[in-house]
């Protein structure tokens, strides 16, 4: 096969040592490096490859290569040749994998404070500011509203909590108000272990997923085997999803290898439950130390970062979110893996979850406007909504005692 590139080009590269593992993504034309698909433009095609060698560092091998459309890529170096198997895909898809030669697993690398951006604060805040200045009307505002809607977890997290009043929960996730024709349903229900049967067993093929806390839920303070057995119960009794809290304390005393092994063997005793992680960003103090703590969940395996348990003061907030919006962003742009992303706490209004929405959009693009990458967790945020799509509907407002608080 006659190469578009000479293969000696390569050779100052390559790092002494076998390589383990080859890892290629080629970027289709329409995709412009440093933003997701979506917020592409037409660039010339990029493809990136790296590979592990024998100490298991990742060393980039070489950019700006042509595009592959072969069904054998060839990498040359002094010490070795390696042949691997490009799965070519249609020509609509953005990527082609090269599949590894080789079974070896690299070393798992933890995040550190000097391997983490160091956050502007001063940036952070004016983004955020000049984002709560914006405003949309109409029919725009109307789909915003129900978008927000379909992307709540309902939740009662309360030691008061019984099984009617899960019921009813449920039964509101179902029919948040029958009066308004073509509502959507909420994402999850978010519940106790205790209840998760009691939820499901409400909820049957209505399509809402059963969320349940766990690992000592909210302070975290209980030893690793209690909360893999909190959670394994959790999943046992059907929880689709679940929500754990990092150990905050650990994690302050620099323990960072502790908290990336906790999160990985809740992850492990999930199984195809989804893993939402609980940063309790009101506790960590600062925008370095929440990126930090967002790029260890990301690194240990989380589904989803969550910004709150709702147990404290102060919980989401827009900036704190947009710094870990920033987490997601730089992970998917270095691996093409999306993670979703929760605030909950403190939104109460559907003008601030719509702002939300817009930050989302800009940041990440349209693919994470979806519930499956993002959720609200903002009981109250749902009565709101409905009031204001009452009011669109019938230019009335209606008092909050017309809509059930749960």
């Amino acid at each position: 096969m006659r190469l578009p590139w000479q293969p000696d080009q390569w050779d100052p590269l390559i790092p002494p040592g076998p390589a383990a593992n080859i890892r290629a993504a080629c970027i289709a034309s329409n995709v412009r490096r440093g933003y997701p698909r979506s917020r592409s433009a037409s660039v010339s095609p990029v493809a990136i490859f790296r590979t592990i060698n024998s100490t298991g560092m990742r060393v980039p091998l070489m950019q700006g290569l042509p595009n592959i459309t072969s069904g054998l890529l060839v990498i040359w170096s002094r010490q070795s040749v390696m042949h691997g198997e490009v799965t070519v895909l249609p020509k609509s898809m953005e990527y082609l994998r090269l599949m590894p030669t080789a079974t070896k697993t690299p070393p798992r690398v933890i995040p550190s404070p000097r391997s983490t951006p160091t956050i502007d604060q001063v940036g952070i805040e004016e983004r955020v500011a000049r984002i709560k200045t914006r405003s949309i009307k109409k029919e725009t505002k109307v789909q915003g509203m129900k978008l927000a809607l379909s992307m709540i977890d309902l939740t009662t997290l309360e030691g008061a909590d019984t099984p009617s009043k899960v019921k009813q929960m449920c039964f509101k996730a179902m029919h948040p108000h029958d009066s308004l024709p073509g509502l959507p349903t909420v994402a999850a229900v978010c519940v106790y272990p205790s209840l998760v049967k009691v939820a499901k067993k409400a909820l049957g093929d209505s399509g809402v997923k059963v969320a349940s806390v766990s690992t000592a839920f909210p302070s975290g303070q209980a030893p690793k085997a209690v909360k893999i057995t909190d959670t394994k119960f959790a999943v046992s009794e059907g929880a689709d999803e679940i929500d754990m809290v990092i150990s905050r304390g650990k994690f302050h005393s620099g323990e960072y290898g502790f908290v990336f092994d906790e999160i990985a063997a809740i992850k492990e005793a999930c199984g195809d439950a989804r893993l939402k992680v609980i940063l309790e960003t009101g506790e960590l103090g600062t925008y370095d130390k929440v990126r930090l703590a967002s790029d260890i969940a990301i690194a240990a395996g989380a589904d989803f970062i969550k910004t709150s348990t709702g147990k404290i003061s102060p919980a989401a907030t827009m900036e704190v979110t947009l710094v870990m919006l920033h987490a997601i962003r730089d992970h998917y742009l270095k691996t093409g893996e999306m993670i979703a992303m929760k605030p909950a706490g403190g939104i109460r209004t559907s003008k601030q979850a719509l702002h939300y929405l817009m930050m989302v959009k800009e940041e990440l693009g349209p693919e994470w406007l979806d519930n499956h990458w993002f959720r609200f967790g903002a009981s109250s945020l749902a009565n709101d909504i409905l009031m204001q799509l009452q009011k669109e509907a019938d230019g009335h407002y209606q008092s909050a005692d017309y809509f059930s608080v749960d």
